[in-house]
């Protein structure tokens, strides 16, 4: 990047953290927080992340390995940092890749390639460490098998642990319970008809999928995914199928489509999926703020299954998760940081939240701009009619109660608009929407809206 564009791009970093107070896209602006996996524990968001250097790299120069914790999603701090010399690589290096972390029986483990060769793992007594190069060399060494051994993702399926590495082709081996060597010989990964970034047409036989693959499980389907590309198979160990991208054109707001990686906005969005309070999520490497390729920033979106398990295209935006404004057109309601008694379903070619018990309630934090806002209007639908209550309050202020309304829907198949006055409210809250129905019927809950008349 020359130095016009590289101050250019540090001026809209610069604006952005100031001026754009509702924005949660970078989780950690300027920071060259990249390569992400998050993993919950004890009810804790930590990303366990590869980190650049600067923004003024023109290759790519990572020097330690990170993690960040988050009680939210929204709020981050720096916990902890891996150095290579702290590892049986012995010295400064400035190829720290890509990262995995996974639990077992009291311990962590935290999974880090040595560039595009090997595959080492430290061992600690928290998600933070401190950490231990109980080895002293590769768990994966750069002669284990035809691919190269970097760029690993963990799996945990029934129990015991799979590690699961590679470019172009992929290979998946159990590891012992020690977590620290494997069962087996690693099994090469079968991927019918795939695409990536090279391959966009299906034609390039060298390059058919990317680096950096991942696996995780939704309704006993597994996925297997490098960057925003995924397969499924009813298998672990395959074959797979491949389905599609996450990301499509239509899936970025204003100013976060570009600039882009050379192969174009598919490229480089190397990531993870988790699940946290019911609700998954896509975390992922994106350029569009930094400008540069070596810079790179993580960004977190919502994601959401259709009916036949397929992933529906996701939303790149500077919104973000567990974050929300009143300024926004709408807040969709499947868009929940947590919830109790709804499932999240595919309505047409949308998703609503479905009550599934006579009291349910959607919790939606961190929501900003209330200022002036009296109503809350939800977009609902009672397909069987019935009688439902709705109480609205603030998570972080349960002695007032900020709205409530009681409403008799009829039978129709169609969304309507319940408009709730509210009080009470400060510019920011933790907005909590409980539903009380009378009688077996289910509501559908689409969307919110915050009104100012």
């Amino acid at each position: 990047m020359d130095k016009k564009k590289r101050l250019k791009y540090l001026a809209v970093i610069f604006l952005g953290l100031f001026l754009d107070s509702g924005a949660q896209n970078p989780i950690v602006p300027n920071k060259g927080l990249n390569d992400p996996h998050i993993h919950i524990f004890n009810d804790t968001a930590y990303v366990y992340a590869s980190h650049d250097t600067s923004i003024a790299n023109t290759k790519f120069i990572m020097e330690d390995w990170w993690v960040w914790s988050s009680p939210d999603l929204v709020n981050w701090t720096k916990r902890s940092v891996l150095h290579p010399k702290d590892t049986y690589i012995g010295k400064e290096y400035s190829r720290c890749w890509a990262t995995d972390a996974a639990y077992r029986d009291g311990n962590y483990y935290w999974y880090f390639s040595e560039g595009n060769a090997q595959t080492g793992v430290v061992k600690g007594l928290s998600p933070v460490g401190p950490w231990e190069d109980v080895l002293g060399q590769p768990l994966l060494a750069s002669d284990l098998t035809p691919t190269h051994e970097y760029d690993m993702a963990v799996f945990e399926d029934h129990g015991s642990h799979y590690i699961i590495f590679g470019v172009w082709d992929y290979y998946i081996a159990k590891l012992n319970e020690d977590m620290i060597s494997l069962a087996e010989t690693p099994k090469k990964i079968s991927i019918t008809n795939p695409r990536g970034p090279y391959n966009l047409d299906g034609k390039n036989t060298k390059k058919p999928t990317d680096d950096k693959p991942f696996v995780h499980k939704y309704k006993g389907k597994y996925y297997l995914s490098w960057g925003c590309f995924y397969a499924m198979s009813d298998h672990l160990y395959g074959p797979y199928i491949y389905k599609d991208t996450i990301i499509k054109k239509e899936s970025f707001a204003a100013g976060y489509g570009s600039p882009t990686w050379p192969n174009g906005p598919l490229q480089g969005r190397h990531g993870s999926f988790f699940e946290w309070h019911d609700q998954w999520y896509y975390v992922y490497c994106d350029i569009s703020q930094t400008g540069n390729r070596y810079f790179r920033d993580s960004f977190i979106s919502y994601v959401h299954y259709k009916a036949n398990g397929e992933i529906a295209t996701l939303r790149v935006d500077g919104i973000g998760v567990g974050n929300y404004s009143a300024k926004q057109s709408k807040i969709e309601a499947e868009d929940f940081f947590s919830k109790k008694n709804l499932e999240k379903i595919e309505f047409g070619n949308n998703f609503v939240m479905k009550t599934v018990a006579s009291k349910s309630f959607l919790n939606y934090p961190n929501v900003k701009d209330l200022e002036g806002r009296s109503k809350l209007q939800l977009n609902v639908a009672a397909l069987e009619g019935g009688t439902f209550s709705f109480l609205i309050y603030d998570g972080n202020r349960r002695d007032k109660i900020l709205g409530q309304k009681t409403v008799t829907l009829h039978s129709r198949n169609q969304f309507q608009n319940i408009t709730i006055n509210v009080s009470y409210l400060n510019a920011k809250a933790d907005i909590f929407v409980a539903i009380e129905q009378q009688g077996s019927e289910n509501l559908f809950v689409d969307s919110l809206l915050f009104l100012n008349q």
